[in-house]
């Protein structure tokens, strides 16, 4: 397979009882949810189920029902912001988002007249919340951070602006694409009221599974509508949760793989898949600093990051590295802009993007090793030829 370093995008190898589980399911079970009463659907429904339940065990959450399944983050985050903003609403939000966050509000900028204020922060992702307190207005209906920048890894205040949103009444949506799994997430102690998560990233699911998690009262419009599996004689989309928002048939096979990828970082625990991604992006922060000509983005402290280091290197394009590094090292990594143009204008590298290295569970030191050794060989051959 080569060297992987693109976890931040989504995480390989899975474990072997996420396949084996999938495996099963489709071999064995294979009905979908919420559409029958004989023994292989009632399987189904309980597989959907636990995973609702060890979700909520995972974040400390105790409502199952509000935990909403969707096909990726993308999906999730779009049904909090389109569903809760209407016209002439005002969303704050930060400067690091992912275009899964920007592009749904700058299209309701443009349609719905929402207004949006980015709450600024330093060169190293670094936010200060008392700018964020300062741009809260009367018609402030939602503040939506993303846990952890998927540019440069730093960490953001979540449990201080949770804070804040409850102290305003103002609901708080959360990104945590890159912290789900791989860092410790309390929806109760952070005043969390919406959490987006996706499957195929640290919780080590497959992809096409995401979620949204619902601690609020906070009306929220369905993204879309249609089948249940119940109430099939009301005209309109059911109000009881999770129907209101499960709309058509659930990713089943794909719900039973994340359910598998939740046992398992059970099984090891989050505080030692924590322990472990940090000793390896330090050590990693420290063999790069050793790469001649090399710029590295962001806090360069493994406790203020997640596994997400982003580098230029002097007069190399991003993508020649990336290019080089994967047909001459079998080493995969991500260029260019990582769907976060706004991260790239807070370090400075909207014009040129970044390498990015993505550290996850299954990566070793032995990893970095082969990377910061072909990066110091790209240098040499180009300065020979």
């Amino acid at each position: 397979m080569g060297t992987y370093l693109d976890n931040a995008a989504t995480s390989y190898p899975k474990p072997n009882s996420v396949i084996d589980k999938m495996y099963y399911f489709m071999k064995h079970i294979g009905a979908t949810a919420g559409r029958g009463a004989y023994a292989s659907e009632i399987e189904s429904d309980k597989l959907v189920y636990n995973c609702r339940k060890s979700l909520c065990r995972l974040f400390n959450f105790d409502r199952p029902e509000n935990v909403i399944f969707t096909h990726n983050i993308t999906e999730s985050l779009n049904l909090a912001i389109k569903g809760i903003l209407k016209y002439g609403d005002h969303v704050i939000t930060s400067s690091l988002e992912h275009n899964s966050v920007t592009r749904p509000l700058n299209i309701l900028k443009k349609t719905q007249n929402i207004e949006v204020s980015k709450v600024p922060c330093n060169r190293y992702g670094i936010t200060d919340t008392r700018k964020l307190e300062e741009l809260i207005k009367p018609n402030t209906k939602l503040i939506v951070f993303t846990y952890a920048s998927n540019v440069i890894g730093t960490l953001q205040p979540i449990s201080e602006i949770g804070k804040i949103a409850r102290k305003h009444n103002i609901p708080f949506l959360v990104d945590s694409a890159q912290t789900a799994g791989a860092y410790p997430i309390d929806i109760q102690k952070d005043n969390i009221d919406l959490l987006a998560f996706t499957g195929h990233k640290s919780l080590f699911g497959p992809t096409g599974t995401g979620g949204l998690l619902i601690n609020s009262n906070v009306k929220i419009n369905p993204l879309k509508s249609g089948g249940t599996g119940v109430d099939s004689k009301y005209p309109y989309q059911p109000e009881n949760m999770p129907n209101k928002f499960e709309a058509g048939t659930l990713n089943v096979v794909g719900i039973c793989g994340l359910l598998e990828g939740i046992n398992y970082i059970n099984s090891i625990g989050i505080s030692k898949i924590r322990e472990k991604e940090t000793m390896l992006t330090s050590y990693a922060l420290d063999k790069l600093e050793k790469v001649p000509n090399i710029n590295i983005y962001g806090p360069k402290d493994a406790n203020k990051i997640v596994g997400v280091i982003s580098f230029n290197i002097k007069d190399i394009p991003c993508d020649e590295i990336g290019f080089e590094l994967d047909k001459r090292y079998n080493i995969m990594v991500r260029v260019g802009f990582h769907c976060a143009p706004t991260a790239h204008k807070v370090i400075g590298t909207y014009n040129t993007g970044t390498v990015r290295i993505g550290i996850g569970y299954f990566n070793t030191k032995n990893d970095i090793d082969k990377l910061v050794e072909a990066l110091f060989e790209i240098q040499n051959n180009r300065s020979t030829n």
